[in-house]
């Protein structure tokens, strides 16, 4: 893999909760915005806003099964502002909303403890 798109995922895992452009990922690897866009597509198979989103959603889900932080905080600790659009790609992605996840998991996690005893 190129190692200016290495790098900006390795920004990109780092940094969910930052707001930062990828016109300023593009310059922080010396391309233009275009070209960025270009390479990061031919090296990961899909746009840069796009490859954002899944991670995202992503670690929202090992948020809501893993801890008990609230999905405001979850959403905030990620970088997301708009609670509606979230829980929609959340669904989209998972088929569970977010809340509903939590309740999965927690259940899963219930009947384990159960079992152990």
């Amino acid at each position: 893999m190129d190692h200016r798109i290495e790098r900006v995922i390795e920004l990109l895992d780092c940094g969910l909760r930052e707001v930062v452009t990828f016109d300023e990922l593009a310059q922080t690897v010396n391309l233009s915005l275009s070209r960025f866009q270009h390479i990061f597509k031919a090296e990961t198979g899909m746009s840069p806003a796009h490859y954002l989103r899944i991670l995202r959603m992503e670690r929202a889900k090992v948020l809501l099964e893993t801890s008990f932080l609230p999905v405001k905080q979850i959403m905030h600790s990620l970088g997301v502002r708009d609670r509606s659009h979230f829980e929609r790609e959340f669904k989209t992605r998972y088929g569970l909303t977010p809340a509903q996840c939590r309740l999965s998991g927690s259940s899963t996690a219930d009947s384990g403890l159960a079992g152990s005893e």
